[in-house]
């Protein structure tokens, strides 16, 4: 899992920045334009921890409310973590749709 703020290991894990890699690594890796040895493993890693992150509606947990641009470190750690928010469905949707296609 990538974290809310990425640099800062006291941050709490979020769910779509770490969707949206995990895609971008899967399709990378299924296009040649990643090293599969590299970037395969840890988009599978982040697939695995992902979903765990769902719940029993199939929702998604720990997605960053929207988050306009400031200057303060704490307004970021601050930010509300949603469940079922569509910025953290669709890059689930993403990756189960580019583990399964060819």
């Amino acid at each position: 899992m990538w974290r809310q703020l990425i640099d800062d290991p006291d941050s709490w894990k979020e769910t779509s920045c770490t969707g949206m890699f995990a895609f971008a690594m899967i399709t990378g890796v299924k296009n040649g334009w990643l090293d599969a040895k590299t970037y395969a493993p840890a988009a599978r890693n982040a697939w695995l921890s992902l979903i765990t992150y769902l719940d029993e509606n199939a929702d998604i947990r720990n997605v960053c409310e929207g988050t306009n641009m400031k200057n303060d470190h704490q307004y970021y750690l601050d930010r509300k973590r949603l469940t079922g928010d569509l910025h953290g469905q669709a890059p689930l949707l993403w990756c189960a749709t580019a583990l399964l296609g060819s």
